[in-house]
């Protein structure tokens, strides 16, 4: 039996680890400055957040998913087995799959903005965030019991969300300037 789920323990876990991720962005912020440091601090909480989200069962512990029950392969089809909402928004699931990795691609690149190595570390990022993707729908299929399907659909919104994320960080690290390292008066 998956012993935790449910809307209570997401939202207990992204409090946690916001706070965790607060007391980061604190200790980063003397070497990085306030922008990068909340930007990386950011990230890494929307990482959790995502975590969160996509590998807790959304109606409590499922217990026991009998084996003729489980999918045996992630879904091909595009659009996939997603239903057609998802509690929080009004919007369909693939909507959701976008929306939720806007924020960890702009603040990638907040994060990476300040170093000249931005335009390596900025693609490699989204590739890694491609990679986390891949790697939830894998967990997403492989432990059955947390009763979420693995649907190569997902993977590309994921990717189209991140992809839109670092456009909009891009734009912000234009304005916020993260290369400039204000000094506190």
């Amino acid at each position: 039996m998956f012993p935790v789920g449910g809307v209570e323990v997401m939202l207990l876990l992204v409090v946690a680890a916001g706070a965790v991720c607060g007391l980061l962005t604190l200790a980063l912020r003397p070497r990085l400055g306030w922008v990068s440091a909340a930007a990386f601090g950011g990230l890494v909480w929307s990482l959790a957040v995502i975590a969160s989200i996509t590998l807790i069962p959304t109606n409590g512990a499922p217990g026991i998913v009998p084996a003729e029950g489980r999918l045996a392969t992630c879904s091909w089809d595009l659009g996939g087995p997603a239903p057609e909402g998802f509690w929080i928004f009004s919007g369909g699931q693939r909507l959701l799959n976008t929306v939720v990795f806007v924020p960890p691609g702009a603040l990638l690149v907040l994060a990476a903005a300040r170093w000249r190595a931005a335009w390596v570390l900025v693609p490699a990022g989204l590739a890694l965030l491609a990679g986390y993707s891949v790697a939830i729908e894998a967990t997403q299929l492989v432990l059955a019991r947390i009763d979420r399907a693995c649907d190569v659909t997902d993977v590309v919104d994921n990717v189209t969300g991140a992809v839109v994320g670092a456009a909009l960080g891009v734009a912000l690290a234009l304005l916020l300037r993260p290369w400039r390292r204000r000094r506190p008066h």
